[in-house]
């Protein structure tokens, strides 16, 4: 009788575990590389996004989500819960510094990432497309709690075969270094969006014949430089951005302001003195933006061709209603190139071209917002966030803007608070440090995050704290900023000498944070954007040096 019992009970208990695993959703994180604030149509632009703007008319829209402001920094700490520096990625992976507490060009190992974490909560784990955390250094995906991968070391392949660096002219399908040309990555002329979005969905079947949810991170390399695209997809856009930036930045504000992403109240960020009056230009000039113009706006095309071609297999293979969808950006609107950009090569966004979007028309990326990619102001760090869940996100949320500020560092927390999964104290014999950030799921139904910690950011010596409406903020080798975001998002006014107790608790905060977090001095050479130089001058150094709880 005693053995019946305990057989009956065990039956009980695994069916109710699978009643439980089948509940638990999916969850898909789609991550776009050097994607500005404005660059989708539900954010404002003029580049046809139906696809996404779809998402969003189903989900829920953040005006204020942040990011760290560069590629590898950003992929850490969305990946791990962890400002970049803790997570042992204070810089691009290039760079490691021995002396270094926080810049070791690779994934420390005081952190866990996303699929360790949901990969021991029992989810299939994949990762398809760009990568960029120190693989060269000991940290590839498939050793960090990947099962699958159709990534790329660096990122930015987008053809077969093309004028490109020889690290980024091979693809790695569960940990295996493949030629790019080789038919196991692809069939045809593929493009890297299109090819990507084929592993995706092969990943997502992997995960149903395995009976088991799923956790996909599809890092796209679009719209990063080089910028590449289909020819014929480009030819939709040429011409279009004759118009210029000043008109079409003019254009994205007053729509942004008819969709509630912004407010009447902050104006338009003013055009860089670096950037020209688009009517000053010659007619020569004007066609060449324009085409650099229209390879981007492509490429930005086929990132919503390949977000409707996973909505529409995740609806037929019956998954859509349960998997939360985030999409995101890795930094703003990229000015490097400075304000001419680049154009190398016969047939922009060709194979065998080298085109970069440049300072120009990155301030029209980031409408209406100051500054770009590297840079703590809002132009670097603010990026679209949409959120769709049908199972999870109630329905009068759909279409809804959430205004409460979210960060990277928040979707660790999301992903445990909406599977259950449990972020360890210790892994694989190591402390981890216990994670930064907060579960957004309030926010996605419209009620208080109730951040208790600010923000923090630093990068390349400029750096940022966000505690509620405030901001401060500073470019490096530049005085403290300080700004009232509720009354100035755009950062027009400079409120730093009308609050001088609040500013220096901010600064005590950030310094307490930097101290505390493996936040090393910016030292060695480094370039901004357009070539300026970007070297440190030892202010605000951060007091004594982080220690590794034991």
């Amino acid at each position: 009788m005693k053995t019946r019992l305990l057989c009956a009970l065990a039956v009980l208990l695994c069916g109710a575990g699978l009643a439980v695993n089948a509940a638990r959703p999916n969850i898909l994180l789609i991550l776009v590389d050097d994607m500005g604030f404005s660059d989708l149509g539900c954010y404002g632009s003029e580049i046809p996004t139906p696809h996404l703007d779809k998402l969003a008319a189903g989900g829920v829209r953040f005006t204020q989500f942040y990011n760290t402001a560069r590629c590898s920094t950003s992929r850490a700490a969305l990946l791990t819960g962890l400002y970049p520096h803790q997570a042992g990625m204070g810089y691009l992976d290039g760079l490691r510094k021995p002396e270094s507490q926080g810049t070791h060009a690779r994934l420390h190992d005081r952190c866990v990432t996303l699929a360790e974490v949901l990969g021991a909560a029992g989810y299939h784990t994949s990762v398809v497309g760009k990568w960029h955390l120190g693989q060269q250094n000991g940290t590839p995906p498939w050793e960090r709690g990947f099962q699958r991968t159709a990534s790329t070391q660096f990122g930015e392949l987008y053809f077969p075969k093309e004028r490109s660096p020889e690290a980024t002219k091979y693809v790695y399908l569960d940990g295996r270094k493949v030629p790019s040309g080789s038919p196991e990555v692809g069939s045809g002329e593929w493009y890297a969006t299109s090819m990507f979005t084929d592993w995706a969905l092969k990943f997502v079947d992997d995960a149903q014949a395995q009976k088991k949810p799923f956790f996909l991170y599809f890092a796209h390399g679009a719209p990063h430089f080089p910028l590449k695209a289909p020819a014929d997809v480009i030819a939709k856009y040429r011409g279009k951005y004759k118009a210029g930036w000043d008109a079409l930045r003019e254009q994205r504000h007053k729509k942004q302001l008819e969709l509630g992403i912004m407010e009447s109240k902050w104006p338009l960020a003013p055009r860089p003195p670096d950037v020209p009056a688009w009517d000053s230009l010659t007619a020569a000039d004007q066609d060449r933006f324009d085409n650099i113009m229209a390879v981007y706006a492509a490429m930005l095309d086929c990132i919503d061709q390949s977000v409707g071609r996973m909505v529409a297999g995740l609806k037929e293979r019956g998954l859509l209603e349960n998997t939360l969808i985030l999409f995101m950006s890795d930094n703003g609107g990229n000015g490097e190139g400075g304000p001419r950009g680049i154009t190398e090569g016969e047939v922009p966004g060709s194979p065998d071209s080298r085109v970069f979007l440049g300072m120009s028309w990155a301030t029209l990326a980031n409408t209406p917002l100051r500054r770009y990619k590297h840079f703590t102001h809002e132009g670097g760090i603010s990026t679209p966030l949409i959120a769709h869940w049908p199972a999870g996100i109630p329905a009068e949320r759909n279409g809804k803007l959430e205004h409460q500020p979210g960060h990277l560092v928040d979707i660790m927390a999301t992903a445990c608070d909406v599977t259950g999964a449990l972020y360890p104290a210790e892994f694989k014999g190591q402390r981890i440090l216990p994670r930064e950030g907060l579960s957004l799921l309030p926010a996605f139904k419209g009620e208080p995050l109730h951040r208790v910690k600010p923000i923090f950011w630093e990068h390349e010596g400029n750096r940022a704290v966000r505690a509620g409406p405030w901001k401060l903020a500073m470019k490096f080798k530049g005085p403290w900023e300080l700004y009232n975001l509720e009354e100035d998002r755009t950062e027009q006014n400079n409120v730093i000498a009308k609050f001088p107790a609040l500013s220096q608790h901010l600064i005590r905060q950030w310094e307490d944070w930097a101290a505390t977090s493996f936040v090393d001095d910016w030292v060695g050479a480094a370039r901004n954007d357009w070539g300026e130089e970007n070297r440190p001058a030892g202010a605000g150094k951060a007091k004594g040096k982080a220690k590794q709880k034991k």
